[in-house]
């Protein structure tokens, strides 16, 4: 995983994003050349096999195995299920999570002004379908053509937790969300707090009301962590910046990662531009 610089959309902040990604792929593919190893940008790798998918080959972060195990711990006893029909059939039982772990993705986030996001997190919804269908690369899972993007019901079969969740939990951790949005940010975050156990919790200290008392900026530690565990395609985040001030993202979650950086920097450029582009010119 790589994590690129915030930029202001403007001048050429697009080919400083290409340059910037391409020098990071670089270092990875100098360290991996010398165990003959290559680097392949893809949504999902086209010769990966379901044996690949074991939590030995997890990467060792604590947060990850605290989130495969709080997933499993969901699902009671039951394997996680893939049912896909696309030109081939696949249906598959898997005994943990890992088959997330076949998509992988360029994330793009854009800074928006509160007043304005509303309006453009509905625009991100309603752009959702044309920027998948161009951006697309993922047709072959496990040696089956499926569907020309797989990643979006992977992704959802493999973090689905209602079967034994309870009526809590009648919608998918993994979805492009209920309804648009009609006032504020808060309808998502609420929603998402009352259908959706909180799987991993952080070690959260500030006491947010009283920061705010003190006119001070709270981080939202455990609403951070919460919302990171609920995955909208399309994903509102709030932050606080190096200068203090917080602010809030849209997260498009829905691009394939490759097959190029050119390819990634294209998608991305397309969305920014149609985002920014239909922000000027209709209201809603």
């Amino acid at each position: 995983e790589t994590n690129l610089t915030p930029r202001v959309f403007k001048g050429n902040c697009l080919s400083a994003l290409e340059k910037e990604n391409a020098t990071n792929l670089n270092k990875i593919r100098k360290l991996v050349d010398k165990m003959d190893l290559k680097v392949i940008l893809t949504g999902i790798l086209p010769t990966l096999r379901q044996s690949d998918l074991e939590l030995t080959n997890l990467t060792p972060k604590k947060r990850y195995y605290a989130l495969m195990e709080a997933i499993i711990k969901n699902q009671k006893e039951r394997n996680f299920l893939l049912h896909l029909k696309g030109i081939d059939e696949i249906k598959i039982s898997h005994q943990s999570p890992l088959l997330e772990a076949c998509n992988t993705s360029f994330q793009v986030h854009l800074q928006v002004a509160p007043k304005e996001f509303v309006k453009l997190y509905n625009m991100s919804q309603t752009l959702t379908a044309p920027i998948m269908a161009i951006a697309a690369n993922s047709p072959i899972v496990f040696n089956k053509r499926l569907w020309h993007e797989s990643r979006i019901t992977m992704f959802q079969d493999a973090l689905d937790t209602r079967k034994f969740g309870g009526p809590r939990e009648f919608r998918p951790r993994v979805s492009f969300g209920t309804d648009w949005l009609q006032d504020s940010i808060l309808e998502i975050y609420r929603e998402d707090i009352s259908r959706f156990r909180v799987l991993i919790a952080g070690d959260v200290q500030e006491d947010s009301l009283k920061k705010l008392s003190q006119n001070e900026t709270p981080k939202l530690r455990a609403l951070q962590v919460h919302n990171s565990t609920v995955y909208r395609w399309n994903r509102p985040c709030y932050g606080v910046s190096d200068n203090g001030k917080p602010h809030l993202r849209i997260e498009n979650r829905v691009l394939p990662a490759g097959p190029t950086v050119l390819d990634e920097v294209s998608n991305a450029a397309l969305w920014l531009g149609a985002m920014v582009g239909m922000k000027n010119n209709y209201d809603d």
